[in-house]
């Protein structure tokens, strides 16, 4: 993988857009290289994840396209500030200043989970700024309207005490039982994905970011967010797992009801995390809709 150009590139877009600003955020990009006839993926993992997330489509990707992996802001290799800033819409800012500075078009927004609310809000803006830059979403059991949460989320929120936890028990112990919790089957996780998740989660700041992130994780203004949905006109792909206990089916149900563009593939026999559960099902559902858009 190449090693990221700097997240301060000059804006391509509009002179009032930010140049030379630093943002929170680890970019790294793999496959093709970037240019006006490629397109460009970018890709977003959920809560307490990373990049790590999508390493079975990584390589699929990067043979179509140019891959832009991001690591949230408080997540992975990112920065942590300690600014109380870690809202969908505040994410969502972040990767919307990043696609115009670096100018990126044909635009295809892949988000899991958490990550695909804020690909949800960055085409919405999108739609309404520059529609022409984004060409389709894929949205891997995302989250988009209030629901339940789930008790790994739920138990975040508990501040000091979720960071006790991690600290006392472990993140790797931690990690173990939230991912047996959320796919179909337990007996599937393994030691290195238990790591791949674990291993950013060591530090005061990553648990203090994970804090703050479930703090903020539903957004006040949360109706409104969803009603603007139905401005994005790009094609959407939503990807579920029938057996989701995160974020539950009639969510994607909804979603397919209320874009104006979306289909949406169940996969049987699968959780909430289809790239790693059925990393080649679920890459043959986005491949056919690559193909087919």
């Amino acid at each position: 993988m190449k090693p990221s150009q700097a997240a301060a590139a000059e804006a391509a877009a509009s002179p009032a857009s930010p140049t030379h600003l630093t943002l929170p955020l680890h970019v790294d990009c793999t496959g093709l290289d970037a240019g006006p006839e490629v397109d460009t993926f970018v890709l977003l993992h959920g809560f307490g994840g990373s990049s790590f997330t999508w390493r079975y489509w990584v390589h699929r990707l990067g043979l179509r396209g140019h891959v832009v992996l991001i690591d949230l802001k408080g997540f992975g290799a990112a920065p942590k500030p300690a600014d109380g800033r870690y809202g969908p819409g505040e994410l969502a800012d972040l990767v919307y200043l990043l696609i115009r500075q670096r100018g990126f078009r044909n635009l295809t927004l892949v988000g899991h989970s958490l990550g695909g609310g804020v690909a949800l809000l960055v085409a919405e803006r999108l739609s309404r700024s520059d529609p022409d830059r984004l060409a389709r979403l894929v949205i891997v059991a995302g989250a988009a309207y209030r629901q339940k949460l789930p008790p790994f989320v739920a138990l975040a929120r508990l501040g000091w005490l979720a960071r006790a936890l991690l600290r006392i028990a472990g993140a790797r112990r931690v990690v173990r039982v939230v991912l047996r919790s959320i796919v179909y089957d337990r007996n599937t996780v393994t030691d290195a994905q238990v790591e791949g998740y674990a291993e950013p989660l060591a530090s005061p700041e990553a648990r203090r970011a994970l804090v703050d992130t479930a703090l903020r994780i539903v957004p006040r203004n949360m109706d409104q967010i969803a009603a603007g949905y139905r401005e994005i006109r790009a094609p959407v792909l939503l990807l579920w797992g029938r057996e989701d206990r995160v974020v539950p089916l009639s969510v994607a149900h909804r979603l397919e009801s209320e874009l104006p563009s979306a289909r949406l593939v169940i996969l049987e026999a699968c959780g909430h995390l289809p790239p790693e559960e059925r990393p080649d099902e679920s890459w043959a559902a986005v491949e056919r809709f690559l193909d087919e858009t």
